[in-house]
């Protein structure tokens, strides 16, 4: 069975803590010129949280800034567009448990003509327990792993992230949202990829860092495909750091009185952790860079399982082979 680095949410919250103290190497790298002047930005889960604290920041930067969001639309754009001074924000329906809507959101996309220069794949969930959605996967699994494998692939192959360009000097950038929780975490656990199973707190603590290696996985493997016969997008990876955010807003009643006193106390704001990832997606520093893993404003390397190239090709594969047979609009992927 497969197994995460943590199953005990208290704990894990504070392993969180010591992160806060560790040298940010590239910090100063992040100054005012890095703007975002001119560039079509994609932020998923984008209305509260780490993804609401970019849409403030990149749109203040001059980006056009794409909130996608299941809730809180338009409340959450008209809010971020006082925060940031910018009207260049609009937001769009997007459902990542629903397969139906994640095709919906990507035709759209394609018939307004927009070509996406960033892609921010910041929202997931972490339930409290096993949650089946409609097309028979656990919420998590579909939401934080499975999505994702969705959406850059819909995105890719109707040209809304175009990497057959060669006009734009800036390549297309697409950063993956994770958690260094994935270090250690189990490889991927093939008998149980996919299949609803009922499981209570410690499992969905558990599945979140489990989850995330596979995200990482993936990530390698796509930015491997991508850039076989030379460079044409940036496929990135970081964990911005222990975040004050409301993502323990399932936990039970007294669990989630604990931890959100946690973050209160040690955790860093959505607007503070989401500096190293306007770095990650802005920055020159990673003009032509690929398969990079920032950790906050550090470099490090992923779990060593992520850079398995027979690992990357069996993930693919599997996660293809999912798709294809959950989701009737899958057509030849």
């Amino acid at each position: 069975m497969s197994h995460g680095r943590f199953d005990n949410p208290v704990v894990a919250a504070m392993a969180g803590f010591w992160d806060r103290f560790r040298k940010q190497e590239l910090e100063s790298h992040l100054t005012e010129n890095d703007r975002f002047d001119g560039k079509n930005v994609l932020i998923t889960g984008a209305n509260s949280g780490l993804g609401f604290a970019l849409a403030v920041e990149i749109a203040r930067r001059g980006g056009h800034v794409i909130m996608a969001c299941r809730r809180q639309i338009p409340e959450a754009g008209e809010k971020a567009k006082k925060l940031s001074g910018s009207d260049k924000i609009e937001m769009r329906y997007l459902e990542l448990k629903k397969l139906d809507s994640i095709h919906a959101f990507c035709d759209r996309l394609k018939k307004d003509g927009i070509k996406l220069d960033v892609t921010i794949l910041n929202a997931g969930v972490t339930p409290a327990r096993a949650r089946k959605t409609e097309s028979g996967q656990d919420e998590m699994f579909l939401v934080n792993y499975l999505s994702n494998v969705m959406l850059t692939n819909l995105l890719i192959s109707n040209k809304t992230i175009d990497i057959s360009s060669h006009h734009n000097s800036f390549k297309p950038r697409i950063i993956f949202i994770s958690s260094d929780s994935h270090q250690g975490s189990s490889a991927v656990d093939y008998s149980e990829f996919g299949r609803y199973f009922d499981y209570g707190v410690s499992k969905a603590i558990a599945n979140y860092s489990y989850f995330k290696l596979v995200l990482n996985t993936y990530a390698t493997e796509l930015s491997r495909r991508i850039n076989k016969d030379g460079f044409k997008a940036g496929i990135n990876v970081i964990c911005p750091g222990p975040v004050n955010s409301n993502i323990v807003k399932e936990a039970p009643f007294l669990l989630r009185i604990i931890l959100k006193g946690i973050f209160t106390i040690i955790f860093k704001s959505p607007a503070k952790a989401a500096l190293p990832v306007v770095y990650m997606a802005i920055s020159p520093d990673y003009e032509g860079k690929t398969n990079e893993y920032l950790h906050m404003f550090r470099h490090k390397k992923m779990d060593e399982k992520v850079y398995i190239p027979e690992e990357g090709k069996k993930l693919w594969d599997r996660s293809v082979e999912l798709w294809k047979s959950i989701d009737p609009l899958a057509g030849s992927i």
